[in-house]
């Protein structure tokens, strides 16, 4: 009798419940989102991101509810937004909207049994070398050049100094101060947590560039080799003081690389004149992870490698037609009225019905924002998740 009690006791002790693995996702508008849930459609046009779309939706058909995964977010709406990971924490403007947490959360779970935390921190046109720079970066500093053009303008060089001062930092403070706050009162954001079961911070995913990139100011000489070098030493410094800040010296870090436009070896003639700086940008970005010092635990995902050429194609043929009708318009005098009928006449007869079902269904925003393409940014997302997996050791489990 005293084995059967036994037994039955054994029976019904819960399994060991594994620690909440908590990744940080930050950055600026492209890690905010800015894919319309109306682009999901066009994923599954393409056969080779048909599979990625079937994860994305639930048996009804719409935008999959994550049981396993939630989420605190700040930034992309005027207050902070949490629940279970869906669609609609991407950017809150004309939404609902993802950016690459969605397909983040959805593939990391394929990683992993446990349950999942995603603290995301991301504004728009906000840079590294201000924004976000981190304390052991020091304080920002204004080159001769910039101080020559300055002078020569006759601005107040030391109320400009001062502001700077001001800024500099605030983002990267703000993101610190939110994700203590979420790991301070984990039930607030997971309702079913126990804090018996404990967490682990598991891993840190950042994608910005932008504003970086087209300040030509901070980067006067970011058209030659070497020029964004400066991005380079205060991403290291990033990552660095989020690890001492966080109390994670070993804390894994995936650095989403700056890729609008896709591969610069594929720039067409209009592009040429970008070409350099695109690439240079991209090369400081993903040097990090070269560092001896973060062998093994920072990577670099190249985000051109999702950028979508079909669209890239259709949208060229576009920008085409509209040059040719404007110059049509203007020479022809037409009113608004006509104009707009010839722009539909000529598009009907240059763009192939798949192109405009393309852009119809696959773009929803500017290019600097992935084309707000949910087939790009869930492919971000994706790559992301993999590439944390693979830095952390996982393997996909078995379905």
């Amino acid at each position: 009798m005293k084995r059967i009690l036994l037994a039955l006791f054994a029976f019904t002790l819960p399994a060991t419940a594994k620690p909440l693995q908590v990744f940080i996702l930050a950055g600026q508008s492209n890690m905010q989102g800015h894919a319309k849930v109306s682009t999901f459609e066009h994923v599954g046009m393409d056969p080779s991101t048909k599979p990625m779309l079937d994860e994305m939706l639930g048996a009804d058909g719409q935008p999959k509810v994550c049981e396993r995964v939630w989420i605190s977010s700040i930034g992309c709406a005027d207050t902070e937004q949490t629940g279970k990971l869906t669609a609609g924490f991407g950017a809150s403007q004309n939404g609902p909207k993802i950016g690459p947490e969605f397909t983040f959360g959805l593939h990391m779970q394929k990683f992993t049994d446990a349950p999942i935390l995603l603290i995301k921190t991301s504004w728009g046109g906000k840079s590294l070398n201000t924004d976000f720079r981190p304390p052991s970066a020091g304080p920002y500093v204004f080159n001769e050049t910039q101080l020559a053009t300055l002078k020569k303008q006759g601005k107040d060089i030391a109320a400009i100094k001062a502001a700077k001062e001001k800024e500099t930092g605030v983002y990267y403070r703000l993101m610190i101060e939110h994700v203590k706050k979420v790991l301070a009162d984990i039930k607030r954001v997971v309702p079913s947590y126990d804090a018996s079961q404990g967490y682990e911070l598991a891993g840190f995913a950042w994608f910005q560039g932008w504003n970086d990139m087209v300040d030509q100011g901070t980067y006067p000489n970011r058209d030659k080799p070497g020029g964004y070098d400066a991005y380079t030493t205060v991403m290291a410094d990033f990552i660095r003081d989020v690890r001492k800040d966080l109390n994670a010296p070993e804390l894994p870090f995936v650095i989403g690389v700056m890729g609008v436009g896709g591969p610069t070896s594929e720039y067409g003639p209009d592009q040429q004149r970008y070409k350099s700086t695109h690439q240079n940008i991209r090369d400081a970005m993903a040097a990090p992870a070269q560092l001896p010092e973060f062998k093994g635990n920072v990577a670099a995902v190249l985000t051109e490698n999702y950028w979508d050429r079909e669209l890239k194609a259709a949208r060229a043929k576009e920008e085409t037609i509209k040059q040719q009708v404007k110059k049509l318009a203007k020479d022809g005098k037409m009113k608004p009225a006509e104009e707009r009928a010839l722009s539909d006449k000529m598009r009907m007869e240059g763009l192939t019905e798949r192109e405009r079902l393309a852009l119809e269904k696959g773009v929803s925003n500017a290019e600097y924002h992935y084309l707000g393409s949910a087939k790009i940014l869930g492919g971000i997302g994706k790559g992301l998740a993999e590439a944390m997996a693979g830095l952390k050791g996982f393997a996909k489990k078995s379905k």
